[in-house]
């Protein structure tokens, strides 16, 4: 049995992600329309230090399809150490999981 679709779904493919990455812990809020807001995240330093930021100012978000894996990237100014930093956070929707990405 075959399946027809009229639907064709574009995704531009974003090639791979760059910068350095970290697995976060986030906690988030989602909209009713689905849409994704990050309030707080934890990530761990060098040294092995936990961190819990809830300074998160979320400049854009946008889905974007990196190596053929669906994400939704945010580009947040986030307050860490006493100074603000534009950072991105990237959920991936295949394992739903938080990376933050230093830019």
């Amino acid at each position: 049995m075959a399946f027809h679709s009229d639907t064709i779904i574009e995704s531009k493919e974003h090639g791979i992600l760059k910068g350095i990455q970290r697995e976060i812990a986030c906690e988030c809020w989602f909209t009713s329309s689905g849409r994704s807001i990050p309030k707080i995240i934890k990530v761990m330093d060098e040294e092995g230090i936990l961190h819990t930021i809830r300074h998160i100012e979320l400049l854009t978000s946008e889905e974007k399809t990196y190596c053929g894996i669906q994400t939704v990237e945010h580009l947040c100014k986030i307050l860490l150490g006493g100074r603000t930093e534009v950072v991105k956070l990237v959920y991936t929707k295949e394992n739903c999981k938080w990376t933050i990405v230093e830019i």
